[in-house]
């Protein structure tokens, strides 16, 4: 087990501190109580080593200060005033080491908490990456914070464009604009309507889309517990036979998705 060096800093800078207020005092002129002093370097070690730490260097600075006090007055030893100040300094030194040590373990299991939600989150990023549905999530504002690879290859959407959590709307411009869709122009504007009141509403009902370059998928919306959506763009294409006639391709497009084209290319075969 490594030994964390940092855990000597605290109890070091303490003991330093308490030992020139004390030569100081004695040999050359009178120092102030070094409590406030302390109180700092007990914060500081337990912020950056710990609780421990800050226990071992609050436990310093009562022993210094107790050293302190001893030789403070005319004649050594301690009065009322001297044993109040150290009590306060104990209860207070130990109070702050043990404040100070819980708050930065919390914020330490809270960093490492995000760590590893970051590292799980790329490699669902990296694993989603590499299937062939478009992905696309969106937040309760519509806005894409995660586009896949899939997606941004059948719109053609630039790696800028999609980092730059673009709103649903504009992916679906940006599909129009680049002449994705194998629709009509003038069917384009009722598609995007239609698209965007089943992302609002959250309408899971999938839908068949065509695309320029003769691929189909099929889009599905599903509502998420914050609001937001998850988009899916899986290709049907391989769903519909090349050797089956072409005059029936409407017929076989309608199948899609269902156990009666399995049962259909079967009693045709």
């Amino acid at each position: 087990m490594q030994f964390d060096w940092r855990a000597l800093y605290g109890p070091a800078l303490t003991a330093a501190t308490a030992l020139v207020a004390i030569l100081v005092d004695r040999h050359f002129i009178a120092v102030p109580n070094p409590a406030p002093l302390f109180f700092c370097i007990v914060a500081f070690a337990a912020s950056l080593s710990g609780l421990a730490s800050g226990m071992i260097t609050a436990a310093i600075a009562i022993t210094g200060a107790a050293l302190f006090f001893f030789n403070h007055r005319i004649t050594p030893g301690y009065d009322t005033a001297d044993l109040v100040r150290l009590l306060m300094l104990a209860l207070t030194a130990t109070g702050t080491a043990a404040i100070t040590g819980l708050l930065r373990k919390r914020w330490m299991d809270a960093f490492a908490w995000e760590r590893r939600h970051h590292a799980t989150a790329e490699r669902l990023s990296a694993a989603l990456d590499q299937v062939d549905i478009g992905i696309v999530l969106l937040d309760a504002d519509t806005r894409a914070e995660f586009i896949n690879r899939a997606f941004r290859d059948y719109f053609s959407l630039p790696d800028e464009k999609a980092a730059s959590k673009p709103p649903f709307i504009a992916l679906m411009y940006h599909g129009r604009d680049t002449g994705a869709y194998e629709l009509p122009e003038e069917e384009l504007n009722a598609f995007i309507a239609q698209r965007m009141e089943m992302m609002r509403s959250g309408d899971s009902t999938p839908i068949n889309i065509n695309l320029a370059d003769g691929q189909v998928l099929r889009f599905s919306c599903t509502a998420l517990p914050d609001g937001g959506r998850m988009l899916s763009y899986t290709p049907v294409t391989d769903l519909v036979r090349h050797t089956d006639d072409p005059a029936r391709a409407d017929y076989y497009r309608s199948l899609r998705g269902s156990r009666g084209l399995a049962r259909h290319l079967r009693a045709a075969e």
